[in-house]
């Protein structure tokens, strides 16, 4: 029988990117590397996640997909035999590239993946915002101007954040992280990014990055204008709930439990529990999972069911694939 799983994480060194998931997280970043991304649960060829507690450590997802999928899934799909999600924490100290992910239907006459994806707001500085959306009235032909002339920041909507704020991100729709933000992205296991605009920066060997203008003007949607944060109330007192997320690619909750409280998670699915604050507890019968803020845990579909509860007032985001 599967437990729930919890694994290394995978540091990604990005141009954008700093050593706050190191302050915030204590996650064990490689020295004298600018860290953009913490894979935390991952499938994906370029990056596995690897179990790190219990009977099964040192083994990966990919083999848990390969020799356990029915227990690890449930009711779940599987496409291309990978486990569906791809989850991580983004630490964005200077902007991302202005960039679009393609629906799965022009994805396919692509080449790449679609892409859909959530944003939750860990931290923020000051003043940070998000560029998503188009501005109301930009047309496609202005937008492609822009692009050419180098102004294209200029049509995308831009909203101001705080911590615990959330955005959605369906496949087709511009956008980017404004510098001094941490998130949880929760998205597809996808990798296909269309790059827009990179802000005329240079890599450390005095290099652009690629842009993917025709593939990204094929991909966005050009009615999407200024869409808003996620604003769902909570509901519950002890245990206060809301829906973040309920699209055909992954569903997403946020809890918010008080100190000593518990809950149950019926398991029909895989749950992926994402500790936004406070410490927790999974408890499946057989033993007991501590979790801090930062970490992730992996339920699998074949527990039926296990509890969770809260050390301290507690945060955390529960996300089932479709």
């Amino acid at each position: 029988m599967l437990y729930p799983l919890t694994f290394r994480p995978i540091s990604k060194e990005r141009i954008w990117g700093s050593r706050n998931l190191e302050r915030l997280y204590q996650k064990p970043l490689p020295p004298g590397q600018i860290i953009g991304e913490s894979w935390e649960i991952t499938d994906r060829p370029e990056g596995v996640s690897v179990i790190a507690n219990g009977a099964l450590a040192g083994k990966d997802l990919h083999w848990l997909m390969e020799n356990r999928a029915d227990e690890l899934l449930g009711a779940a799909k599987a496409p291309n035999g990978r486990f569906p999600l791809l989850v991580k924490i983004l630490d964005a100290q200077e902007m991302l590239s202005l960039q679009v992910h393609p629906p799965a239907q022009m994805a396919a006459r692509l080449g790449g993946e679609p892409k859909t994806e959530m944003w939750y707001i860990a931290e923020a500085a000051q003043g940070a915002e998000l560029f998503v959306g188009l501005r109301r009235g930009v047309t496609r032909s202005e937008f492609e101007s822009r692009v050419k002339d180098g102004s294209v920041a200029a049509c995308f909507h831009r909203v101001p954040v705080h911590a615990g704020d959330v955005m959605f991100l369906p496949s087709g729709r511009v956008h980017a992280i404004g510098a001094g933000i941490v998130i949880f992205e929760i998205q597809q296991n996808s990798d296909t990014t269309y790059r827009v605009f990179d802000w005329n920066r240079k890599d450390s060997e005095g290099k652009s990055r690629q842009l993917h203008i025709a593939e990204a003007l094929e991909s966005i949607d050009f009615n999407d204008f200024e869409p808003a944060l996620i604003s769902t109330p909570f509901s519950g007192q002890q245990h206060k709930r809301r829906t973040l997320v309920a699209d055909a690619a992954f569903s997403v909750e946020e809890h918010q439990l008080a100190s000593g409280a518990a809950i149950r998670v019926d398991c029909g699915k895989p749950s992926v529990l994402a500790i936004v604050s406070g410490q927790l507890s999974v408890r499946d019968g057989e033993g007991q999972t501590k979790l801090d803020p930062g970490q992730f845990c992996l339920i699998p579909a074949c527990l039926g069911q296990c509890s969770v509860h809260a050390e301290s007032e507690a945060r955390f985001l529960q996300t089932e694939p479709s």
